[in-house]
């Protein structure tokens, strides 16, 4: 299923409007947003909308770009929970302590730095880390990501997350049994 068909409801109309972000990107090349599509469909955890940004992003990304946006998102779900987890919590001896995780994964991808940076910092907006979002801008913006990448990573993260809200929600409703008639009590 396509992106557009599951997205054919009158109440996902903005977000089938929105979807040009990634199809048309101004500040990025078709490999960085649909690079961003696909991790932030991995994050957001929808098995309907994932498929159909896989199916789409195919075409835009090589094999070893696919699996380079999938390690960043991957271990994104691994390091947002944790940063989250030093943040939130409030003890700064957590922030002190080396994190102990392992992401030899980000070291050995044959895409540019930057992508990865992108990718990482897209699973980063669907996951809610702020300090790893922090950190991920700061990176790319060291790398010369202009403000106008970084704000077309969120947006797809955030047109992506809201796809998948919409579609799983839909599905769930779709499949829940009907409610039996209210019971007169005349």
């Amino acid at each position: 299923m396509t992106l557009d068909s599951l997205l054919a409801s009158d109440t996902a109309r903005d977000l089938r409007l929105n979807l040009r972000v990634i199809r048309e990107p101004r500040a990025l090349s078709p490999q960085q947003a649909w690079g961003a599509a696909l991790a932030a469909a991995f994050a957001a955890r929808g098995a309907s909308v994932l498929r159909a940004v896989a199916e789409e992003a195919r075409v835009h990304l090589p094999p070893a770009a696919e699996r380079a946006a999938r390690t960043a998102v991957t271990l994104m779900g691994m390091n947002n929970i944790y940063y989250r987890f030093t943040h939130l919590v409030g003890a700064p001896e957590y922030g002190q302590m080396p994190a102990g995780l392992r992401m030899q994964g980000l070291a050995t991808t044959d895409v540019p730095k930057l992508d990865l940076e992108l990718w990482s910092l897209a699973g980063s907006i669907v996951n809610g880390c702020g300090t790893c979002m922090a950190a991920h801008e700061r990176q790319l913006r060291a790398a010369g990501a202009s403000p106008g990448m970084v704000q077309e990573v969120a947006r797809i993260a955030a047109v992506v997350h809201a796809a998948a809200a919409a579609v799983e929600g839909a599905e769930l409703l779709d499949a829940a049994p009907a409610s039996p008639a209210p019971v007169s009590s005349v």
